[in-house]
């Protein structure tokens, strides 16, 4: 990749030649050209160096991760202007086979390829311009543009008592990843103010070490709801991802992060299930493990569900949605509703009305928003938080707010 960056370099550097050439001051020529070269090198010896401390490090931190965001804007940008530029070199090509036939290959005056056109530098430029903006947009202000999705689900056999009951769900909050407390704390505000019955939080607190959450230990316990907050364990919780001295150092680690989960005041989940009563009729609340395709698979469903009557409604909190595609949409017990995030929507894609696309949707069947398989349903939060490429563009980061409501016969 870095070998692809410095060719594109040097490609870009002889667009910006073109575009410069008819400027009669030498001075500003070579502050374009020369100007980009250098920052444009610079970005990507500075993103070895971040490769080289991240080896070293417990896990990815946000300087890593504003090194890599740059990097990948930088690298993105070059593409868009590198393959405006060719078209433009393959029609310059072109043209010169095309008149050596025309003259039987005799030779005319002046080269045989014509001069690039300052248009076509000046066209890339504009063309370029688009993603360079987008994800500038998307590092300074996207990763804390919180959302909040609305959605009812209807249900034949959902108690009397709880039509109508509302459950506020985040995901994904990846706490190592935050570079604005105030932001955050905007979103975990905006959280509150849904007054839901219900608060669960379905996994990825963490990067990877214990320690990222707790300068926002604080914030984070602030999210309450009067039928009490529930959480479960995502994949990075379990520090997979970096190295540890030891196994003794990792358990201590996974031990560590279970006891925040307690001071946020979440109960956590681990392949068990609770019953949340009201007005003398009960549903069931079941929470797994982290399970996922290509990912950790510890979950234990059946344990999970344990003592948890046949004909009762059940909610499962699962972190990764390929859990509920290959193991609890078929499974014998009928589980009504899932709970899921890990996806982040790939933090980059297009929402409309009428048309959703990321790039996420090759790797996952559902990867955002609500599916049902025979009256089985499942939400999969786009997340809180973000994760590597330290920003948002299209997919923002979500507040599920999910409405119960019974089916009238």
């Amino acid at each position: 990749m870095t070998a692809i960056s410095l060719l594109l370099d040097w490609y870009v550097f002889s667009g910006l030649k073109t575009f410069t050439n008819d400027w009669q001051s030498s001075k500003a020529r070579q502050v374009v050209t020369w100007g980009y070269l250098i920052i444009s090198v610079g970005v990507t010896v500075l993103f070895l160096v971040g490769l080289n401390s991240f080896s070293h490090a417990r896990g990815m931190l946000p300087y890593h991760e504003y090194m890599l965001s740059i990097f990948v804007t930088f690298l993105i940008t070059k593409l868009f202007f590198a393959i405006v530029l060719s078209l433009g070199d393959l029609g310059r090509f072109f043209y010169g086979i095309g008149d050596s036939i025309a003259n039987k290959g005799e030779k005319t005056p002046g080269p045989f390829f014509p001069s690039r056109r300052k248009f076509i530098s000046e066209l890339a430029i504009l063309i370029a311009a688009f993603p360079f903006a987008g994800l500038i947009y998307a590092m300074v202000r996207g990763k804390y543009d919180y959302k909040v999705h609305n959605e009812t689900i209807y249900f034949d056999n959902l108690p009397e008592a709880f039509d109508g009951f509302t459950i506020t769900q985040i995901s994904d909050i990846h706490s190592g990843s935050f570079d604005n407390t105030a932001a955050v704390q905007r979103g975990i505000d905006l959280a509150n103010k849904q007054k839901s019955d219900l608060f669960v939080f379905t996994g990825d607190l963490v990067n990877n070490a214990a320690w990222e959450i707790e300068p926002y230990i604080d914030h984070f316990k602030q999210l309450k709801a009067p039928f009490g907050q529930y959480s479960i364990l995502g994949n990075h919780d379990y520090g997979d991802y970096i190295q540890w001295d030891n196994e003794t150092e990792k358990a201590a680690n996974l031990d560590k992060l279970k006891q925040h989960h307690k001071e946020l005041g979440y109960r956590l989940l681990l392949d068990e299930n609770v019953e949340l009563e009201k007005n003398g009729q009960k549903i069931s609340l079941i929470g797994v493990q982290n399970w996922g395709r290509g990912f950790i698979q510890i979950g234990n469903l059946d344990k999970a569900l344990e003592e948890v009557d046949k004909d009762a409604f059940k909610i499962l909190l699962s972190h990764d949605p390929t859990h509920w595609e290959e193991k609890v949409r078929f499974n014998t017990t009928q589980i009504d509703l899932t709970l899921a995030g890990h996806t982040h929507g790939a933090q980059f894609g297009v929402e409309t009305a009428g048309f959703r696309w990321s790039p996420v949707q090759y790797k996952y069947l559902d990867w955002a928003g609500l599916a049902h398989h025979n009256k089985r349903y499942l939400y999969v939060n786009r997340g809180f938080g973000f994760l590597a490429f330290s920003g948002r563009l299209g997919i923002w980061p979500e507040i599920t707010v999910l409405t119960l409501k019974r089916k009238v016969a």
